[in-house]
């Protein structure tokens, strides 16, 4: 698991390095003072076979998988033993001026094991052993004792503790990054139905009332659908897509005809030299955003080629068609003809922007808000979750009587 990994494995590897390093340790204080034992060759004969299991054992504690519990109960055993065995090697006048146990420090490595594998109560748990074993070795509550224990203790505790809270941070951060993925996945699929199917069902409702008779009651249908759809969108309640609609996204329809029934911002449009399914490389967007230039829109374009990543440079087209749809719906000039749009393409240094300007009558203040709630989302996911999803962001500056203007970023 890869929270388990980011937070355990390199204390896993410290408790390595810990293990063999006290296990020299051990054997330099027995060399050190191995004319002073009483059994040297006993207390020897416990040191091999402690330096064996160590080595033998290294990759037992590489990982929490591999460090089982019943792998630490013995490793606690060993060192249990190691104390418990210094009284009966060594001399009594060594024990009480503090001299060290035969594992010495080794044996905290044992408790910090159960500390990363089990958390601080096995930790304490054990430290408790570990304690017990060495007021017996010392015959009773000796200062350098009681000490000794007492820091076992406590920072095995601890550590137990903290990877614990460190445990349940990565799955909180886990579960957080899974409902983001989650959104972002259905802010998407939003995007994708408010670009083509509320589209085509706004267009069937408004052509059938236009016609009357039998098309009326269809168009009555097709706008039921079109509210029960934006509630849903809205909502965040988004059915599946299949795989092949996720990959191919709907069929291509020319963003530059009035009559088509999907929307400009359906389909990222295809302009000169603009290959389709291409997701490597970069595309220049003068090459995406021409095929929007018209009767009704001007189009203001850089000398050189403005390169931004394939999928980046789509997202960005997509977004200037549904800013281009919101004008060619909503916006109508001073003698109610279709408002004038002009969209104007800069290369600065460090983004590519994109300004789509229109002379209609503007937003009214809080319009924006309130088609959000009625699941109305074509600013909010068209146009603003495409940049938000690309790292750059959409303003959107309005003011009634004098048109709407909407700058697009997007950092190279």
């Amino acid at each position: 698991m890869a929270a388990g990994m980011s937070v355990e494995q390199p204390l896993w590897r410290a408790l390595t390095a810990y293990r063999v390093l006290t296990m020299g340790y051990a054997l330099a204080l027995y060399a050190h003072a191995y004319g002073e034992y009483v059994h040297p060759l006993g207390a020897g004969a416990y040191l091999a076979v402690l330096a064996v299991w160590t080595l033998a054992t290294v990759r037992r504690v590489s990982s929490a998988e591999r460090c089982t519990p019943p792998f630490l109960a013995v490793e606690l055993a060993v060192a249990l033993a190691g104390i418990l065995l210094t009284p009966v090697v060594d001399t009594q006048a060594r024990i009480d001026a503090g001299g060290p146990t035969l594992p010495s420090i080794w044996t905290a490595g044992a408790v910090l094991g159960f500390a990363i594998k089990k958390g601080w109560r096995r930790a304490a748990g054990a430290s408790l052993l570990v304690g017990a074993a060495n007021v017996a070795a010392a015959g009773g509550f000796a200062q350098d004792t009681v000490h000794n224990v007492l820091l076992v203790c406590i920072a095995s505790t601890a550590i137990g503790y903290v990877v614990e809270v460190a445990r349940a941070s990565e799955r909180t951060l886990a579960r957080a990054l899974r409902i983001e993925a989650a959104t972002r996945e259905r802010e998407r699929l939003a995007r994708d139905i408010h670009d083509s199917v509320l589209q085509v069902l706004a267009m069937v409702q408004r052509r059938g009332t236009a016609v009357g008779g039998e098309a009326a009651e269809l168009g009555r249908l097709a706008g039921e659908q079109e509210a029960a759809l934006r509630t849903l969108v809205s909502s965040g309640v988004v059915p599946e897509v299949s795989e092949s609609r996720a990959a191919g996204g709907p069929a291509p329809v020319s963003p530059a005809s009035p009559a088509s029934p999907v929307s400009t911002a359906a389909v990222p449009p295809q302009g000169r030299g603009a290959g389709r399914g291409e997701d490597g490389g970069d595309r220049d967007v003068r090459a995406l955003l021409s095929a929007y230039a018209g009767s009704r829109v001007s189009f203001a374009e850089p000398g050189a080629p403005v390169p931004l990543p394939a999928a980046a440079a789509r997202e960005l087209a997509a977004a200037v068609g549904a800013a281009l749809d919101n004008v060619r719906t909503h916006a109508r000039g001073p003698s109610g003809e279709e408002a004038q749009a002009w969209i104007l393409l800069e290369d600065e240094p460090d983004a590519v922007v994109v300004t789509v300007r229109d002379d209609g009558p503007g937003i009214p203040p809080g319009r924006l808000e309130d088609a959000e709630a009625e699941g109305r989302m074509g600013v909010a996911l068209s146009i603003r979750g495409r940049l938000r999803d690309l790292g750059g962001g959409a303003e959107l500056l309005s003011v009634p009587g004098q048109g709407t203007e909407v700058e697009l970023r997007v950092p190279k």
